[in-house]
């Protein structure tokens, strides 16, 4: 607004034109066309505006007030409708889509790269599991493919970083619920390596996460309250195989010693089971051994009973019991029997593909309550098992195939499948999780994102319905 000075001593016809004080970061001078106003000028320039504050900083640092004001003003997540209404839709988009709804807008991205989101959906239970399927191609290299169980498509993901696309033996695990961790292994020109890096569902990019204290390569490793415990393997050197152990305590962002194994091993099949973990392998000489971890003690024993002696890889535990395939092609499944301390047989499929290297089963994991049977041939195979009234060792109509020979719902589906079958004993999995897109956070941190992104209605949003109350804490 401009203010005329009518101060006696100006000449007739003659006005002196101010400008108000204003204290402001932001220059609020606007020009309709030719854009001719200069930042800091002290006068009018022709067919411009007056400058309301001459001595404006351009890169002062923006105040909290103002940064409510731009997120009064910005564009809403969709027209026409409040910022919760808004999230409440786009919660509903399928994850397979979410990819696309990054690259809509920044405020979209900064949503969809936010833990809010995905703990959201997780809470009015619309959270997706995929399975991600680290590989061995025919030619050596690591490759990785991520399945859509619900709409049976596997999905692109960035290439692994190239200290790990001709490692062996390394680790593979999913800590927080979104980040997927490769760490240790061998490099075929550098030998055993400490690194440790990985991958974030959310942002789709990896990432640099501090070393390992030790080079290790061939070793066991596990999750345990979301830390990742390794332990044993081998390392060039005197000492070949490994007793050391070590956990990562990705809330601490560092690795620390645990106690040592009694004996050194090399394992080749571990599985977390009633709070321990078991371990079988090598030992130093070759002979076949096992191990269980005690966390809450931190210490190791020799395990030799019925489960270790009938135990076979995979295996996994699930809803409190510990389940083992009973044969190459995984159509026969086993369960253990704590009481008995042996392994009953618990279900057969009644139709075995075969015994060759690409139809071997070679991860047993849980999606969405069942047990999920992945093949070298990219062929997956759900059972479910949480049917205590039905009588499961002869019921085969509880299998099903979501993913391998005769799956037509996808090109890319069938592709993987021949390549694997072509590339006959070269070509198999290397390690297999389960991951969602929602990572452990508090309801602070949730808040903070939700300022970041800009929403106006918030609170609004938090108490919109009972239910959008349950958000992870």
């Amino acid at each position: 607004m401009e203010v005329v000075d009518p101060s006696p001593n100006l000449q007739r016809g003659v006005v002196r034109v101010q400008a108000p004080l204003v204290d402001s970061v932001s220059c609020y001078c606007r020009v309709d066309s030719s854009l001719k106003t200069v930042a800091g000028a002290r006068k009018f320039v022709p067919g411009s505006k007056l400058c309301i504050q001459p001595d404006i900083k351009p890169h002062a640092h923006k105040s909290k007030n103002s940064r409510r004001e731009r997120n009064r003003t910005q564009s809403p997540l969709l027209p026409g409708l409040p910022d919760d209404l808004a999230i409440a839709c786009l919660i509903r988009v399928p994850r397979v889509e979410h990819r696309k709804l990054r690259l809509v807008c920044k405020r979209w991205y900064r949503l969809l790269s936010g833990n809010f989101f995905y703990s959201l959906r997780k809470s009015l239970g619309m959270a997706e599991e995929w399975v991600y399927v680290i590989k061995r191609d025919r030619d050596g290299k690591i490759s990785w493919h991520a399945f859509d169980p619900i709409y049976q498509i596997w999905q692109q993901l960035p290439p692994v970083p190239g200290e790990y696309s001709e490692a062996l033996g390394f680790g593979c695990a999913v800590l927080s619920g979104c980040h997927l961790y490769l760490f240790g292994g061998k490099d075929p020109n550098r030998g055993s390596m400490r690194r440790v890096i990985f991958y974030s569902a959310r942002t789709n990019k990896w990432h640099r996460a501090p070393d390992m204290l030790r080079k290790r390569h061939f070793f066991g490793s596990c999750v345990i309250n979301n830390c990742l415990y390794v332990a044993g393997g081998e390392c060039e050197g005197i000492q070949r195989t490994l007793r050391s152990a070590e956990v990562y305590d990705p809330n601490k962002n560092r690795w620390t010693f645990v106690a040592d194994m009694s004996t050194a091993m090399v394992p080749f099949i571990g599985v977390v089971y009633d709070g321990k973990w078991f371990l079988k392998g090598l030992g130093s000489h070759r002979q076949v051994m096992s191990e269980a971890y005690f966390p809450a003690t931190n210490t190791w024993a020799p395990v030799n009973d019925g489960m270790v002696a009938g135990w076979r890889n995979p295996s996994i535990s699930l809803n409190g019991k510990l389940y083992a395939l009973d044969c190459r092609d995984g159509c026969k499944l086993r369960v253990y029997d704590e009481v008995t301390d042996s392994w009953n047989k618990f279900i057969d499929s009644k139709l075995h593909l075969g015994s060759s290297r690409a139809l071997e089963a070679a991860a047993l994991v849980s999606v969405n309550g069942k047990l999920c049977i992945i093949r070298n041939n990219m062929s997956i195979s759900l059972v479910d098992v949480s049917r205590p009234d039905q009588h499961l060792e002869s019921n085969a109509l509880l299998w099903e195939t979501i993913a391998g020979k005769g799956q037509v719902k996808t090109f890319v589906t069938n592709l993987w499948s021949s390549i694997a079958g072509r590339s006959g004993l070269k070509s198999h999995i290397v390690h297999c999780q389960i991951m969602l897109h929602v990572c452990q956070s508090t309801a602070a941190e949730n808040l903070k994102q939700l300022n970041e992104v800009g929403t106006l209605s918030e609170v609004a949003f938090w108490s919109h319905t009972p239910v959008l109350n349950v958000v992870e804490r």
